[in-house]
């Protein structure tokens, strides 16, 4: 059968509840299913018929001593031994593809939701149960569907069963018939159990890996505090309510798995004891008693496939309620209508401005002339902080560029020409050149001269493939002033028309960011440039210095002039000053709150 499946990620989910995203990925590849449970059917019932075979040969060929009849059933049974060896491998083929597309859906689903919810992603969701869905639920999904195959192969043998007994005896055709819903009833019970202590199992898996990556994460700060062991004994204390529960979950398993062998055995020995005592009162003849023996123990297969079906279902269940509540989170208003740029584009949407505008929040009094470098200086960094994820459109607020509001400008053509540089922005694994490129590939001669604008020579020398060697993810084998250096070498290479930058210099020594500040003003000449610093190197450098006090504006003008009139201001650079004469090459900037844009770029 030709596989017209569609690409996985080609059609949205269903997450309208779990069931229905699990029927979505059934639908998704309706005819790869078809052909398992096809395949499946054939199998299980291609197992129960054996037993008559070997019924026929016993009574028209061994028991009376008629050689041919004997050969030829035998030349059957060989027939239908080789046939199901080969649709059991067509069924186990076609099952891994179903559980592979399964599988490759849910990730991408969970991963293109992951990038649409952007900046609101931490604070919507931990980190711990991304990884939990990535790895965990998204293998118990796709191991959910293996029961569209044998699932309803296990429905037409127990038919096939039942008719096949009716021709022995209607007695034991009736015991097949009530038997095996009252072994189903058996279990049920236990399915409710298990699937109420795996949803607080999976709740509390997801919460105990959020603990380890903050702990993780933060080791270095906490060492620097004393705190290391406060977490351990927290991430230990949850460790061992976890494994309590799992010891819950595997109680439950075990009975489930422990009646799918047991439960089906002991009818298989009921089926068994009757029709021998119906043989040894010549009710049946010895060929129908292997028959219905052979019977019954062909239903141990279906009748384990029915209970395991349960379970796998049960887990299923509560794998793709937790999938489907991730899918159901919305971005931030902040995120607005995000739609394509070009004209025409986004029905009811405004346009951005064609050429350099300003820039104003107003919450802050912030204004943003263009091709200038503006600093923002503020004794609590994250008010200039909050104040780029304004600007950069990572927060709710009625911040404008030109005339029109930055939440009513489709977030794709925000996003094409403002950029927001993180203090803390993730760097992935790869290559040196990767790394710095980002999604775009670069020119060697604009690579050289962001290079060189963010003194970052040393580092691709020091390297020893250059630009070529490899970096590890977070630049763990890079210094923090080096991994500062490679964030801005990033976003120079990303040239945007408005680059927002927080605290840039803040893990470098004086030298090195009295050099930075000012190839990055002569790098950036023409082009809208704001940074959030209180070093007075940087500040120095600027065009326009906006002096935040609680959030707001309170003086704007040179440095020096700010200098002259502000005593707040002038006791603020002069602690910068301080501060930055302090400083060691490779410093690690002293933590400060995570603002929204730091958290989306984490």
């Amino acid at each position: 059968m030709a596989d017209t499946s569609a690409e996985p990620g080609a059609t949205a989910p269903r997450h309208r509840s779990a069931g229905r995203y699990l029927w979505w990925l059934v639908t998704s590849q309706r005819w790869r299913v078809a052909a398992g449970a096809s395949y499946g059917s054939l199998w299980t019932v291609g197992m129960m018929l054996p037993p008559y075979v070997l019924s026929r040969a016993i009574d028209e060929g061994l028991a009376p001593g008629r050689m041919p009849a004997l050969v030829g059933w035998a030349a059957v049974l060989l027939g239908l031994g080789v046939l199901n060896a080969w649709l059991g491998m067509l069924r186990h083929r076609t099952m891994t593809r179903i559980r592979m597309d399964a599988t490759f859906r849910t990730v991408r689903a969970v991963v293109a939701h992951t990038l649409r919810l952007g900046a609101a992603l931490p604070r919507r969701v931990t980190a711990g149960e991304v990884v939990t869905i990535g790895i965990g639920d998204v293998a118990v999904i796709s191991q959910t569907l293996t029961m569209t195959g044998p699932g309803v192969g296990a429905v037409l043998a127990y038919g096939v069963v039942a008719v096949l007994m009716l021709g022995v005896s209607p007695l034991l055709a009736a015991v097949v018939l009530l038997g095996v819903p009252l072994l189903a009833v058996l279990v049920g019970p236990l399915l409710g159990r298990l699937q109420g202590a795996e949803s607080r199992y999976r709740e509390r898996q997801s919460g105990l890996a959020a603990r380890l990556t903050d702990l993780v994460g933060g080791l270095r700060v906490l060492g620097g505090l004393g705190g290391k062991e406060v977490f351990a004994d927290r991430y230990r204390r949850d460790s061992r309510a976890l494994r309590r529960e799992g010891y819950r979950v595997g109680a439950a398993t075990s009975w489930i798995q422990a009646l799918g062998v047991g439960l089906p055995t002991l009818f298989l020995a009921a089926v068994t004891w009757l029709a021998a005592r119906m043989a040894a009162q010549g009710d049946i003849t010895v060929g129908e008693l292997v028959a219905v023996y052979g019977y019954a123990a062909a239903l141990v297969l279906p009748v384990s496939f029915f209970i395991e079906g349960g379970y796998d279902l049960t887990r299923g269940l509560v794998a793709a309620r937790r999938v489907v509540r991730f899918l159901r989170w919305e971005p931030d208003t902040a995120d607005g209508p995000d739609t394509a740029d070009g004209p025409g584009a986004g029905d009811g949407a405004a346009r951005a401005p064609e050429g350099p505008a300003v820039l104003r929040d107003p919450e802050s009094g912030v204004e943003v002339v263009p091709g200038l470098l503006t600093a923002l200086a503020a004794a609590r960094p994250a008010e200039s902080a909050a104040v780029v994820d304004r600007l950069g459109r990572f927060a709710d607020s009625a911040a404008t560029w030109g005339a029109v509001r930055l939440d009513e400008i489709p977030l794709r053509q925000v996003r094409d020409r403002i950029l927001v540089a993180d203090n803390e922005a993730d760097l992935f694994a790869g290559t040196l050149r990767e790394v710095i490129g980002g999604r775009r590939d670069r020119a060697g001669a604009a690579v050289d001269r962001a290079v060189h604008t963010a003194l970052a020579e040393d580092i691709v020398r020091g390297l020893p493939d250059g630009l070529g060697s490899p970096v590890e993810a977070q630049g763990r084998n890079l210094s923090g002033g080096q991994r500062q250096r490679l964030r801005l070498v990033r976003a120079l290479l990303a040239d945007p028309e408005v680059l927002l930058a927080v605290e840039p210099t803040s893990a470098v020594d004086a030298h090195t960011e009295a050099a930075v500040a000012g190839r990055l003003h002569t790098a950036r000449a023409g082009r809208t440039t704001v940074v959030t610093s209180t070093s007075p190197l940087l500040l120095d450098r600027a065009d326009t210095v906006c002096f935040l006090v609680d959030g707001k504006v309170a003086a704007v003008g040179g440095h020096r002039r700010l200098l002259d009139e502000q005593p707040a201001y002038r006791r603020l650079v002069a602690r910068g000053e301080d501060a930055a004469h302090s400083d060691e090459p490779g410093g690690t900037p002293a933590p400060r709150p995570a603002s929204p844009a730091e958290e989306s770029a984490r």
